[in-house]
C-alpha cells in the first residue's frame, strides 16, 4: 500500500477552523507547486509527489475535480472568516441540547 498520497486539498481545506496555522502555509505550498488545481474548478482531486508520471516534476496528479469536494473548502473558509457556521449550529436546539 502506497502511503505517500498527499490528502487531498479538500480534507486540508475543511480543517481551516480547526488548525488555520497548519492548513494555511499547506494550502499556499500547494499553491506554489503549480499542479494545475486552481483551473476553473478549484482544486483537483489529489496527487501524489512520489508516483513517477512521464514527463512531470510533480508526479500523478489526479486528471478530475469533484464538485463535492469544494464544498466544504467554502463552508469552511466562510467559518474561518466570519464563524457564520459556529454561530448557525448554536443557534439550533438539536446540537445545543445533545452538549448539555
Amino acid at each position: 500500500m502506497d502511503r505517500t498520497t498527499v490528502p487531498s486539498p479538500m480534507g486540508r481545506g475543511s480543517l481551516l477552523p480547526f488548525a488555520p496555522e497548519i492548513v494555511l502555509p499547506t494550502i499556499k505550498k500547494f499553491e506554489r507547486m503549480e499542479l494545475g488545481m486552481q483551473e476553473p474548478f478549484g482544486f483537483k482531486a489529489t496527487f501524489n509527489q512520489t508516483f513517477p508520471v512521464e514527463g512531470s516534476d510533480h508526479g500523478w496528479v489526479s486528471p478530475w475535480h469533484f464538485g463535492i469536494d469544494q464544498g466544504p473548502i467554502m463552508l469552511m473558509i466562510e467559518n474561518y472568516r466570519m464563524g457564520l457556521l459556529w454561530r448557525l449550529m448554536q443557534r439550533c436546539p438539536c446540537p445545543s441540547s445533545s452538549s448539555e
